[in-house]
């Protein structure tokens, strides 16, 4: 049986949990996401991935600015919901909101809850050096990721991946295990688990002052924080006046030298502890290349100090 949906979502990660839900048969009667925004060289709005799918599905959007709006209340409760499922949506649903839906406002959540709970959980899972991620369906409250879990779907996290791997990783299973949610919620075979207060850790916004590389940091630190920038916006480091982002690295104990010191021909960079080859850069206003490209048009001779 076919479940009466509204989905709010705005960027790439929620485009697969909409998919899923038209796949699988349910109702979608709106779309909500976030207004388009001037993007590109040209400044020209852009709708969001999410309007773009919704779109090619046929799906009505609206995009407010905010759900506080009596407008925007009385359009939900007048569509007879059985669920609101939201993925990265980027507003907060107001209490009157949550209260609308006959099954409650499910989320997914790209880590497993109560640990890293906020707005950037790849990012902060891969600096901490977790060995695990995964997926919460959750049914969300007034709180910051506190609604209790209804299921969850764990993922090991390998040596060299990235957030943006692991972000689309995260995306495919956070969809299927919202379309299992839905079948368990409308069964009434699935209760949702309270979390626990105690286990709970924060991952808030990366800020700018984070994306720079400090080598004085241990060659683990620092390869952590570049897989989680990558591919956006990237660890970056200044020399000669130039930020240059890098995207990958090789950690190595083979060489050493003062922390930021180049310490060979394939740009092997020493850190406070270990040493990283660059192996993926960019300089600014080009393309990323392969650290040896690199060296052709920058050279960073053996014995060079990066900022």
């Amino acid at each position: 049986m076919a479940l009466q949906l509204v989905f709010m979502g705005t960027p790439d990660f929620a485009v697969p949990s909409l998919s899923a839900l038209f796949d699988a048969g349910h109702d979608v009667a709106r779309v909500y996401t976030r207004p388009p925004r001037p993007a590109g060289r040209g400044k020209q709005a852009r709708p969001t991935p999410v309007h773009e799918s919704a779109t090619r599905l046929g799906i009505a959007v609206r995009t407010p600015e905010t759900l506080r709006a009596e407008e925007e209340r009385g359009h939900l409760a007048s569509l007879g919901l059985d669920a609101i499922v939201v993925v990265a949506y980027g507003l907060v649903l107001p209490k009157p909101v949550l209260d609308i839906p006959r099954l409650g406002c499910l989320n997914v959540h790209a880590s497993l809850l109560p640990r890293w709970r906020g707005a950037a959980p790849i990012q902060r899972a891969l600096m901490a050096g977790d060995t695990e991620s995964g997926v919460s369906i959750m049914s969300m409250d007034e709180g910051v990721d506190t609604g209790p879990v209804y299921l969850q779907r764990r993922i090991p996290i390998s040596a060299d991946e990235t957030a943006g791997s692991l972000y689309d990783r995260l995306a495919r299973s956070g969809a299927e295990l919202m379309v299992e949610s839905l079948i368990g919620l409308r069964d009434g075979t699935l209760e949702p688990t309270a979390q626990f207060e105690e286990d709970a850790t924060y991952a808030p916004r990366i800020q700018r002052s984070e994306e720079e590389i400090d080598w004085r940091r241990s060659a683990t630190e620092i390869d952590r924080r570049i897989r989680a920038l990558a591919p956006t916006p990237g660890a970056w480091f200044h020399h000669a006046g130039e930020r240059l982002k890098v995207f990958a690295c090789t950690k190595t104990n083979e060489l050493s030298g003062a922390p930021g010191e180049v310490l060979d021909d394939r740009l092997t960079v020493a850190c406070g502890d270990g040493a990283l080859r660059l192996d993926r850069i960019q300089r600014e206003g080009r393309r990323a290349t392969d650290t040896r490209a690199f060296l052709r048009g920058r050279p960073l001779p053996t014995g060079t100090l990066l900022g």
